[in-house]
């Protein structure tokens, strides 16, 4: 059973993310409550318009290389006052997949589910911080390949750098991955609820933080 008390985060970034696969709007959050993702949230990081990318005709019936969307390789920030315990970053960032391709894409998720951990979270940092009486572990995901600004056992602090958002492990588009579990093994850790900043936004809400 999850605590009451939700782990209380940082927005992780600075700009304009939107919302979604929220724990504000439904839980388990994604769908399942494996690996501790009953509380996980995504951030889509989008410029002025709201808009992660121009969405063309092409974009019906191809993939997209992910530099063509606005936040591939915005930082990513710590949410939390802690010790670094997990860094990978030489996955590969891959082809975003809207539109029709986002289908065939999603057809091969149960794939990777089976293949590994990695293959679902992609690079990643995952940070160890206080929480009621013990410890908490969050885990900020699909990160860009060979940007992780920290190593294992570096002590942070909130608002820090820690590395920049891509489009690696299970992604449809360069976004960032949240989720707080209540151990180092992730596999086998229950999921913690999450605010940030005293609230947990809901699907399709804009948060700018600047």
């Amino acid at each position: 059973m999850a605590p009451d008390q939700p782990l209380n985060l940082s927005y992780p970034f600075d700009g304009k993310w939107q919302v979604r696969n929220s724990p504000a709007n439904r839980v388990p959050s994604h769908g399942t409550a494996l690996f501790g993702l009953s509380y996980a949230i995504d951030f889509v990081p989008v410029d002025d318009d709201g808009r992660s990318a121009p969405f063309t005709f092409g974009s019906l019936f191809r993939s997209e290389a992910a530099e063509a969307f606005t936040g591939f390789g915005r930082p990513v920030l710590s949410p939390v006052d802690g010790v670094v315990v997990g860094v990978h970053d030489t996955e590969a960032d891959h082809h975003a997949y809207r539109g029709f391709p986002s289908v065939g894409y999603a057809l091969t998720q149960r794939r990777r589910a089976a293949e590994s951990w990695l293959a679902l979270i992609g690079n990643h940092v995952l940070i160890e911080t206080e929480y009621l009486t013990g410890t908490a572990v969050v885990a900020l995901c699909h990160l860009k390949q060979g940007s992780a600004e920290v190593t294992t056992g570096q002590r942070v602090a909130a608002g820090q750098p820690i590395g920049r958002c891509g489009n690696s492990g299970n992604s449809t588009e360069p976004h960032l991955h949240l989720h707080a579990v209540d151990g180092r093994n992730i596999t086998q850790a229950h999921a913690i609820p999450i605010q940030f900043d005293g609230s947990i936004p809901h699907n399709g809400s804009i948060v700018e933080r600047r």
